[in-house]
């Protein structure tokens, strides 16, 4: 179909009509259902009066959006960063209406096979960025804090924990080291939260890996939190801390370490006050 209406902004009913649509497809692609995306595209073009590119790169800027948003997007439709303000406002209709669309993903992860899978490979850590990012946009990712999301899902955090313990037993008896592999403990497992780092891990020489894990579904450069307690640990055991970034969780983990300083890497900013009362 041409394209009717090419030179035309996208109406609000167009702008939900696609959103709704793009979603949609994300939830059968990452539950593993069959997806058509032409016959999708020809469907929104009927709707819509749009043609097929048009369609395309729509989808290509939604994707662009919700990697601000630390959230997965459609395989094949690589973000392209157009923010139209018309669009980015869709979006936020969309996650106003559905605050939880992400949850039932980690619900769906098989923690089964953590146990036999090989060690993850770790790439190397993401370079900065000096994307500028439209007001509309940064007040969405405000109000839908991805940070703040991972942070409040035990279940992604532990889980994330869970897989980085194996692959650390992995790595060990890979070098031939499995007297070593014994040895690894999940420590914010056995002992509870609090000792600024989850797993005690070693390398091939024996050395310590006192290991924080960051796990989110979203992509490599998504925030997260850390505590004063895992900053400062960070900080006095420099020498053995490791920060490993657990990404796109809900489809296929890949991961990345940060050794201290970890300000090398990251913008450390308080994200909040202690208030104690006066004496």
């Amino acid at each position: 179909m041409s394209d009717a209406v090419a030179g035309t902004d996208w109406t609000d009913r167009e702008i939900d009509l696609i959103v709704a649509d793009y979603f949609d497809m994300l939830g059968l692609e990452l539950r593993g259902e069959p997806l058509v995306k032409a016959e999708r595209n020809a469907a929104l073009q009927q709707l819509t009066g749009r043609g097929r590119g048009s369609i395309e790169f729509k989808h290509q800027n939604i994707s662009a959006v919700l990697l601000r948003l630390g959230m997965p997007w459609i395989d094949g439709y690589k973000p392209m960063p157009n923010f139209q303000r018309a669009l980015i406002d869709g979006i936020e209709r969309y996650l106003n209406a559905r605050p939880s669309v992400f949850e039932p993903l980690v619900d769906r992860i098989d923690t089964a096979g953590f146990g036999d899978a090989d060690a993850i490979f770790l790439e190397a850590p993401p370079a900065g960025t000096t994307e500028a990012v439209p007001p509309a946009l940064e007040r969405i990712v405000r109000k839908f804090d991805p940070a703040l999301r991972d942070a409040r899902n035990r279940d992604l955090g532990r889980q994330g924990e869970e897989r980085i313990f194996f692959s650390e037993q992995a790595s060990l008896r890979a070098a031939d080291r499995t007297d070593l592999a014994r040895k690894v403990r999940w420590v914010a497992a056995e002992d509870g939260d609090g000792a600024g780092y989850d797993i005690r891990s070693f390398d091939p020489a024996g050395g310590e890996r006192l290991i924080e894990v960051k796990t989110t579904i979203g992509e490599k450069t998504t925030p997260f939190f850390m505590s004063e307690n895992e900053r400062a640990f960070s900080e006095e055991r420099a020498d053995a801390f490791r920060l490993v970034r657990l990404y796109d969780f809900a489809r296929q983990p890949r991961a990345f370490e940060l050794v201290p300083p970890l300000d090398r890497f990251v913008v450390l900013r308080p994200a909040a006050w202690r208030a104690d009362f006066h004496a």
